[in-house]
């Protein structure tokens, strides 16, 4: 599902991440824990091709080749309008700060990145209902996000993350805006979907509850992961 190899990243001079490896299994939840300034979030934008690793300097050509695989498909070798479209269909992000559009409602919020992917209106509202009911949020489709709770948004951006019935989910720091119940119903939420839908997902998260029900728990320390 997601295979890395020998992940470096630096800004500047610092050097973020130091050759990570790793593998992911389909629909496998894994956590990634660490102290603030670890690499985790950097990380994790690598994995979700937000970002890409750093080239090598020339001493290290004899190093092991760097590599992102995910679903089978060669990521560091796509220009970036095949990334993109691989990313739309292939990749859901929930992130802390929700990111919803303030001026369209719950139910446009969650179209949104099926219509960047061109799916027709009709299906893509239908399928948007669907999820939104799921997620029991079908009364308030028509709610713009200054009028839904913080875990309805969260809500809301689940089911954004979803319409596109990505393999992967991306998820930074979801429940670290939310109340202790919210955050234990979102939680919840990601291994009822991993369950139903064999969705695979990849969770930063300082939250040790969270960290600690995940398939596998990883734990970075100074831009590697630790064994």
């Amino acid at each position: 599902m997601i295979e890395v190899k020998n992940i470096h990243k630096y800004y500047d001079k610092l050097h973020v991440l130091k050759g990570v490896d790793l593998h992911i299994k389909k629909g496998e939840i894994v956590s990634i824990v660490g102290s603030s300034g670890a690499g985790k979030t950097t990380l994790l934008q690598i994995l979700g091709t937000l970002d890409k690793p750093s080239s090598l300097p020339n001493t290290d050509i004899q190093k092991t080749t760097t590599s992102l695989f995910i679903n089978g498909q060669d990521i560091l070798t796509m220009n970036d309008k095949v990334l993109s479209t691989f990313r739309n269909l292939n990749l859901g992000f929930i992130f802390q700060f929700h990111q919803l559009l303030p001026e369209f409602t719950a139910l446009e919020n969650v179209c949104i990145p099926a219509f960047i992917a061109n799916k027709p209106k009709g299906e893509t509202e239908q399928e948007a209902k669907k999820l939104l009911d799921y997620l029991g949020l079908s009364h308030r489709i028509n709610h713009k996000p200054n009028e839904l709770s913080g875990g309805e948004q969260q809500r809301v951006a689940v089911a954004r993350a979803l319409i596109n019935k990505p393999a992967v989910i991306f998820a930074d720091e979801p429940s670290g805006n939310l109340d202790t119940t919210s955050a234990e119903n979102l939680h919840q939420l990601f291994f009822k979907l991993r369950d139903e839908f064999g969705q695979t997902f990849v969770i930063v998260t300082h939250n040790e509850e969270l960290a600690n029900m995940a398939d596998r728990k990883l734990v970075m320390v100074d831009g590697l992961i630790s064994n």
